[in-house]
């Protein structure tokens, strides 16, 4: 069953938090979309992943090339190419609720001090609940990372 997963980012570092997620899809067995909107965020993010964690390895690639559709981990700014089964949206990324009902996991990492982006996530929230997504609030004001909020998860 789909479910979206809002992540405010308050105290840790983006890649920080894409990395320990992307880590937990591939450990399901799920190929990841990582989907932004601004290419050069993207492209950084793609150098980070080479170089974190540093105990592991996340395989992935920019979308673009001619093995897209065998990438576990695809980076990009379009569709998914790569099968995924979840779908990480940053930098304002949208997505519909056709194509989150047919996820595992959407994920939203929205920058807390950012207004603009509060305000974006909270748009999704309501396009996604409205639309049968289950959705789940998830903050870290505390220093870790807890669930704060949630609608139409089932019990």
């Amino acid at each position: 069953m789909p479910r979206a997963l809002f992540y405010h980012l308050t105290r840790s570092p983006p890649e920080k938090t894409l990395a320990d997620l992307i880590g937990r899809a591939l450990g399901q067995g799920w190929r990841v979309m990582l989907r932004g909107t601004n290419a050069e965020r993207l492209a950084w993010f793609d150098q980070t992943l080479w170089l974190d964690p540093e105990d592991g390895f996340l395989p992935h690639g920019m979308e673009g090339g001619a093995q897209d559709a065998r990438q576990p981990v695809l980076i990009g700014q379009g569709p998914i190419a790569n099968a995924a089964q979840a779908l990480m949206l940053i930098g304002g990324a949208e997505t519909t609720v056709a194509e989150a009902a047919g996820l595992e996991r959407v994920w939203v990492l929205f920058d807390g001090a950012d207004e603009a982006a509060v305000d974006a996530a909270r748009g999704l929230w309501k396009r996604l609940t409205d639309g049968g997504i289950p959705a789940q609030y998830w903050s870290e004001k505390t220093g870790k990372w807890a669930m704060e909020a949630e609608k139409g998860t089932p019990s």
